[in-house]
């Protein structure tokens, strides 16, 4: 009885693909992502070139202060915000991505300072870069909740060329990635990492240097 609903279902999907070709379905994937782009981005500060948002993006805020470059792509489920407001507070966000830059899916990019990142970034799929925190490590702020704490950032973030962040990389306030360097999957970068490196752990460390 299992090998005759294998069966079916092998020759049902046969005559599916027949029908609808898998390429087919992918053409029409790529033209909902790009009518999503424009759809999303009107109010981005500067579009340089190419750029394509998969859908559907989560959440985009202060698109007015940001700037993407040319061929750009970002997958689906992404974040990206700047903010300017926060509990009363003022900011003067600022985030710049460089050309030739692909961000994996369920990323996630928030500023209140400035992020840059290069050109020839590769990302994968839940890379974290924050500028920001919920309040400073301070035992006055404990009778607030999390949520309502004063945002706070310790720097500005910068990411530079043909940099590669793993999967499930985060990159916290106040850091410098040089050139070159590759981020393994899961690392949380915490300080400044040197061009032509491979860094891996939480806290991200220098293991190899290329």
């Amino acid at each position: 009885m299992k090998k005759m609903i294998v069966c079916l279902l092998k020759i049902g999907s046969r005559f599916i693909s027949l029908l609808y070709p898998y390429s087919f379905a992918n053409k029409l994937k790529n033209i909902r992502n790009r009518i999503y782009t424009y759809w999303v981005t009107p109010n981005f500060k500067m579009i340089r070139g190419e750029f394509i948002i998969s859908y559907p993006a989560i959440m985009i805020r202060g698109e007015q202060y940001i700037t993407i470059g040319d061929n750009v792509g970002i997958g689906s489920h992404a974040v990206l915000t700047a903010w300017d407001k926060y509990e009363g507070d003022n900011f003067c966000p600022k985030i710049t991505i460089g050309n030739n830059v692909w961000i994996g899916e369920d990323c996630h990019i928030t500023a209140i300072n400035k992020i840059t990142i290069g050109n020839n970034v590769l990302m994968g799929k839940k890379v974290t870069i924050s500028d920001n925190s919920h309040g400073k490590i301070d035992s006055e702020l404990l009778s607030i909740p999390p949520i309502k704490r004063p945002l706070y950032s310790k720097g500005e973030v910068y990411i530079d060329d043909n940099v590669w962040l793993g999967d499930k990389v985060t990159v916290l306030a106040g850091v410098h990635i040089g050139e070159n360097s590759i981020i393994g999957a899961n690392s949380v970068v915490t300080k400044d990492i040197p061009k032509n490196c491979v860094v891996a752990g939480i806290p991200a460390t220098v293991i190899k240097k290329l």
